[in-house]
C-alpha cells in the first residue's frame, strides 16, 4: 500500500496529538503507532522527529520554569525587604500595634526556638540517628573488582539512543 506524503504527515500529527493527551492510555498509543503507514525505517525516523519535538518542548518548559522561579524569588525578596522596612519603621517610631482601614499591624513574640552554641557539648540522646543509606557506587565497584556481595549482582541493561 502506497501512503501519500500528506496522509503520513496527517497520521503523525494525529499521533503527536494523542501523545500530548495525558488521558490517552499507552495501549491506544501503541495501536496508533502500529497503524501509521510506512516501513520500519520510515516509522523510526518519524518517531525520532516526534521525540525531538517533545525534547524541544521539554527544554522550553524548563527555561520557562527557570524564568518563573527567578521571578518568584524576586517577588519573595521584595516581600522580605518591605517587611523588614516596615518592621524597622514601626520599632523606630514605637508604634508596634495599630490598625488602618484595611490591615492590622502588630509586632509580637515568635514561638520559642533553640539557639545552639556548641553542638559537641549536647548529649547524644538529643541526636536523631539516620537510617543507613546504601552506597550503590561502592557496591558496583566492588562487584566489578570480582568481590562477591550477597544480595547484589551486576545487571546490564540496554536502551535506545537516537543521535
Amino acid at each position: 500500500m502506497n501512503t501519500k506524503l500528506y496522509e503520513l504527515t496527517q497520521n503523525y500529527m494525529n499521533l503527536q496529538a494523542l501523545l500530548e493527551d495525558e488521558t490517552i492510555g499507552t495501549d491506544i498509543i501503541n495501536k496508533a503507532l502500529n497503524e501509521v503507514g510506512g516501513e520500519v525505517e520510515e516509522k523510526a525516523e518519524n518517531i525520532a522527529i516526534l521525540i525531538k519535538n517533545f525534547e524541544s518542548d521539554v527544554e522550553g518548559i524548563k527555561k520557562e520554569e527557570e524564568r518563573l522561579a527567578a521571578k518568584r524569588t524576586s517577588a519573595e525578596n521584595n516581600i522580605k525587604g518591605l517587611k523588614t522596612y516596615l518592621d524597622t519603621a514601626m520599632r523606630a517610631t514605637g508604634k508596634e500595634k495599630f490598625k488602618t482601614k484595611l490591615f492590622s499591624f502588630n509586632i509580637q513574640n515568635n514561638a520559642p526556638s533553640v539557639d545552639i552554641k556548641d553542638e559537641k557539648l549536647i548529649p547524644k540522646e538529643y541526636f536523631i540517628e539516620q537510617d543507613p543509606k546504601l552506597d550503590r557506587k561502592a557496591v558496583l565497584a566492588a562487584l566489578k573488582e570480582g568481590k562477591e556481595i550477597q544480595g547484589a549482582t551486576i545487571k546490564q541493561t540496554k536502551s535506545l539512543r537516537i543521535r
